[in-house]
């Protein structure tokens, strides 16, 4: 026998969403059975658009209290069943409610994915479908929530397995609607009226947002006594933890996850959370192995970024081992990002990164990427060449020809420059009435790889040095013999330099990089170490390990020096030199991240006597480092 159909009403409170609105509303027209829409004060062309779908419009007097106007669209329902939407939300499009009603509890969870920018999205559950007429109602101003927990009611509830799409989150709404600022004023007074533990926990996601992190982990402390048993604790310990990241209170963090991974031991975000954090205080070996059992984990849990359990994994492992120059490593991790999630544009940056850094030429590279990176749309091939473009990497020539695009001459100048055809590039350049601000470094660059003072003016006045600076700057362009000291290296000029350094490196324009580099140790200690890294990054080790020596003699106990010195040795085989100065950097610098690198040099070595005096050291002094038990 058939199951009787039940009826739903879509209730909706809305202002000003002409954007989002037609979308939202396209998505339910033949899932649902009425549509109630109560506008707040819209001033564009929304209610136009819904005029189209319903003429079940209503008006409601903007109170700054969010659960006031939701509660006056829920009592305008007639249905059997209430759906809540957004405006910036949608329907996935084979979603069945009526599947997910037909068991006839009070209310049903339903998936939200929030479409992050650069491709992300983060999944949480929430109560968007719920029976007519059972005494629900709505509470707090903001982030208002049904009367689920009503001990008069003993509402009984399920999950359905409809998907809801919002969109509200990318930088560009958030951007818009100014929604951090709003919420706060908001937040206030519904948690000076209301301190429960759902208030508190909110009130601390709304400084968090606001990078005001010391208020956030204030109100998340008051919020964790009142929220045993609570859906969003594992949120909450997550955020705690993260706010905790960012005021560089690792250990505070890491005693939170430490707990929280075992209590919620399927709940991917933590372990993600916990694998963030053990990268930043330089934990690299539990980061690497908390990574991978997010891998093994998936996505999954309560409230869940999209590629916590994937693609992202993969893509701090990538970060991770980029950093220790393990490169093959490195490069394949990225490529199992791009694999899995080819439109998260951060993937792509990096993939690009690491293949420059390892020496690849443009051919290889190319054969590279269109194994992994398959350009089956407008829309993949747009973001290949945003990514390109954005990094000034010489492929955007290469299929900007390929795909007969036309775009902003602008473009087609930073394309002809960085695929080393700078005459075309300079002409191009010459004939723009206007260079956009975005450009201006990429012209002087040009100037001074060509020695060119007329692309040097073009864009003199436009930028932000001094007038000394530019008696400096000018020297260089003409790229005089005599660099001495009555050069101005100011810190402006020195990170200039050392950000062409690396595009220098990358062009093969070697003779030109060896003059900026012949600038660049004119300058103080700091530039030199900066010099080195570049140097390191593109596997010029030997020339880096001549230009560390002498900066180690003339600073010793200089941490940063030994260090980049000790990880070319060990890296490079140079076994004993490394223990030296891994020994000398434990004396100055007794941290974990020293005594990991110790663990390294004695590992290769294969002195188990000395491995066994720095596991003891780190079980002595670092409890929450796990991989050495």
């Amino acid at each position: 026998m058939m199951m009787q159909k039940k009826t739903i009403s879509l209730c909706m409170i809305v202002k000003n969403e002409e954007g989002n609105i037609r979308r939202c509303l396209e998505s339910v027209i033949k899932k649902v059975d009425e549509i109630i829409v109560v506008d707040t004060g819209s001033t564009d062309d929304t209610l136009n658009i819904v005029s189209e779908f319903t003429s079940n419009i209503h008006t409601f007097e903007w109170s700054g209290d969010f659960s006031s106007a939701r509660n006056y669209s829920i009592q305008k329902a007639t249905s059997d069943y209430i759906l809540v939407l957004d405006a910036d939300e949608f329907l996935e499009l084979n979603c069945n409610l009526q599947n997910d009603i037909q068991s006839g509890l009070d209310y049903y969870l339903l998936k939200i994915k929030n479409e992050l920018s650069y491709g992300g999205a983060f999944t949480h559950s929430a109560v968007r479908l719920f029976a007519n007429s059972k005494g629900f109602r709505y509470e707090n101003r903001l982030h208002e929530h049904l009367n689920i927990q009503d001990e008069n009611h003993r509402f009984i509830g399920g999950e359905g397995k409809s998907i809801i799409h919002h969109i509200g989150y990318t930088n560009e709404v958030m951007d818009g609607k100014d929604k951090v600022r709003r919420n706060l004023s908001i937040m206030l007074k519904e948690v000076e009226e209301n301190p429960n533990a759902y208030n508190l926990f909110n009130m601390g996601k709304t400084y968090m947002s606001a990078g005001e992190y010391e208020k956030a982990i204030k109100y998340f402390k008051k919020a964790y006594p009142l929220s045993s048993n609570r859906v969003f604790m594992p949120e909450l310990l997550c955020k705690l933890a993260q706010s905790l990241g960012h005021l560089k209170k690792f250990e505070d963090a890491l005693n939170i996850l430490h707990d929280a991974v075992n209590i919620y031991p399927t709940d991917t975000e933590l372990r993600y959370i916990q694998g963030v954090l053990f990268m930043d205080a330089g934990y690299n070996k539990d980061a690497e192995n908390t990574f991978n059992k997010c891998l093994e984990l998936g996505d999954q849990g309560m409230m869940v970024t999209e590629g916590s359990g994937g693609y992202l994994a993969y893509y701090r492992l990538a970060e991770l081992y980029e950093k220790q120059k393990q490169l093959g490593k490195s490069f394949n991790a990225i490529v199992n990002v791009i694999r899995e999630k080819k439109v998260y544009a951060p993937g792509l940056r990096r993939y690009f990164d690491i293949v420059s850094k390892s020496n690849i030429s443009v051919e290889e590279v190319k054969k590279n990427i269109e194994n992994i990176y398959d350009i089956s749309s407008i829309s993949d091939l747009k973001l290949l060449l945003d990514v390109l473009y954005g990094i000034r990497h010489p492929l955007l020539e290469t299929y900007m020809s390929q795909y007969n695009i036309n775009v902003q001459s602008n473009v087609t100048a930073s394309a002809k420059q960085y695929s080393g055809q700078y005459n075309k590039a300079k002409i191009i350049w010459d004939n723009m009435d206007v260079i956009p601000e975005e450009n201006y470094f990429d012209v002087l660059l040009l100037a001074i790889i060509l020695k060119d003072n007329g692309l040097y003016l073009r864009v003199k006045e436009e930028l932000n040095f001094s007038q000394k600076e530019h008696k400096t700057i000018k020297k260089i362009v003409n790229r005089e013999d005599e660099v001495s000291s009555y050069l101005l290296l100011t810190p402006l000029i020195e990170n200039v330099l050392i950000e062409f350094s690396s595009k220098l490196i990358i062009l093969r324009e070697y003779d030109v990089f060896e003059y900026v580099s012949s600038v660049l140790l004119k300058g103080n200690e700091k530039t030199k170490i900066k010099l080195c890294e570049v140097l390191i990054n593109y596997n010029f080790f030997e020339i880096a390990i001549d230009l560390l020596i002498p900066l180690h003699n003339s600073m010793p106990n200089n941490i940063k020096v030994i260090e980049l010195l000790g990880d070319l040795c060990l890296n490079n085989n140079h076994l004993d030199d490394a223990i030296v100065l891994y020994s000398k950097l434990m004396k100055i610098s007794p941290r974990y991240s020293t005594l990991e690198r110790c663990y390294n040099a004695y590992k290769k070595v294969g002195d188990s006597k000395s491995i066994q005096v720095i596991k003891e050291r780190i079980e002595k002094n670092y409890k929450y480092v796990k991989w050495i038990s």
